[in-house]
């Protein structure tokens, strides 16, 4: 890593080598750190594995995504830490140890972009890259009272970068404020494909919201409830749980094809829950694949029809805020099982997300958020920072 001290454990410690950037810029004299996933010239990538690590060359491309934000004069300060695999939501991981959440030192951060979660939160980073696959950028952003953004499902380059479940798997940013997001994914995004609609319609999701508990939904209702939204139903037949489910399969079956092969051919140990993660993929078939897109499919096609071009929904991001670092495992397991029906709804529909802080509960972060249009991804944030910045 690149700077002198890290309090927060959000940097894994490499050896510092230096990483050309442009001298100037949209994004001069902004720092930037980097998960774990992403190649970096000059530097290994773990993929929070040891294994993964000792096997891995020191890199000598940087990935696209990384690239295109140095060349807009951001300064690399170091790579960050990820949860083994990126496959877990907490930020714990068992081999190299768990950033501190700034924001709530006392609760979990968040996974699988912990470390540059840790790093924005901390002011050590302006911008943090990350990736997010059920919610690895937005449950992070959420615990860490950060601005944070999962993009259009394949807007931004993942060449370079570990593949975890590649129907999933999308780059995304963290920033202590909108103006800085916004800076960043200018560059990162390019911009959207169409026109700008003049102004959002404003959705909420009564079946999302009624999720909530009544704490949770009064900050809810403190930062949306004077829109006047029009309420609207998500979920297909099944509901939350249907939708989780035919999550979990579609990316267990992604991660048979990209990770079983590397856990298989190194046979490497499997800490707790990647192991349950692990044995959920290896029973699936093809089956079980076509059933679930038989869900992701209509479901994708209905919350297109709904948000149209100017659609926003005023969307929790997940039920909570962040848990103690200390707590029992079975809340591990439900807040996980609880939190994923709620960051399912983007994710299988591959649309952006944008996060931002929106208030705390008994003095952890808890986050709201926006669900756009698909390819709306540079309009949402400009919504979001018009309408919710502090």
């Amino acid at each position: 890593m690149l700077i002198d001290d890290d309090p927060v454990h959000a940097f894994m410690p490499y050896p510092p080598v230096a990483v050309p950037s442009a001298a100037e810029g949209p994004l001069t004299g902004l720092r930037l750190a980097v998960k774990d996933l992403f190649a970096v010239e000059g530097y290994r990538t773990s993929w929070g594995c040891p294994l993964k690590l000792a096997m891995s060359a020191v890199e000598t491309e940087t990935a696209p995504a990384v690239q295109a934000l140095l060349d807009a004069g951001a300064r690399f300060v170091g790579k960050t830490h990820t949860d083994e695999l990126a496959w877990a939501l907490y930020g714990l991981n068992a081999h190299f140890g768990a950033p501190i959440n700034p924001a709530a030192p006392d609760r979990i951060p968040g996974g699988s972009s912990s470390g540059s979660a840790a790093a924005v939160a901390a002011g050590l980073a302006d911008i943090g890259i990350g990736t997010d696959t059920g919610g690895s950028v937005r449950a992070p952003a959420s615990f860490c009272g950060l601005w944070g953004i999962r993009p259009t499902h394949g807007r931004v380059s993942l060449a370079g970068c570990m593949e975890l479940a590649a129907s999933f798997d999308t780059a995304g940013l963290f920033a202590r404020d909108a103006d800085t997001l916004e800076r960043a994914a200018a560059v990162l995004l390019g911009p959207d494909a169409a026109d700008a609609p003049a102004r959002p319609r404003w959705l909420m999701p009564v079946d999302m919201v009624g999720r909530l508990g009544p704490e949770q939904r009064a900050i809810y209702d403190s930062v949306f409830g004077a829109i006047g939204a029009e309420p609207v139903s998500l979920y297909p037949d099944g509901g939350a749980e249907a939708l989780y489910e035919a999550f979990r399969v579609l990316q267990g079956c992604d991660a048979r094809r990209s990770v079983l092969p590397f856990i298989d051919a190194t046979r490497m140990p499997l800490a707790a829950g990647l192991d349950e993660r692990v044995a959920f993929a290896r029973q699936l078939n093809e089956e079980d694949e076509a059933a679930a897109n038989a869900v992701r499919g209509p479901f994708a096609a209905a919350m297109d029809a709904l948000l149209g071009a100017d659609g926003v929904l005023l969307a929790p991001v997940v039920h909570d805020a962040p848990f103690r670092r200390d707590a029992e495992r079975a809340v591990f397991d439900a807040f996980r099982h609880e939190a994923m029906k709620l960051l399912a709804v983007a994710g299988m529909a591959r649309l952006p997300q944008v996060v931002f802080p929106a208030g705390t509960l008994d003095g952890a972060p808890f986050g709201l958020s926006l669900v756009g249009p698909r390819g709306s991804d540079r309009w949402l944030l400009g919504v979001a920072g018009r309408f919710f910045r502090p």
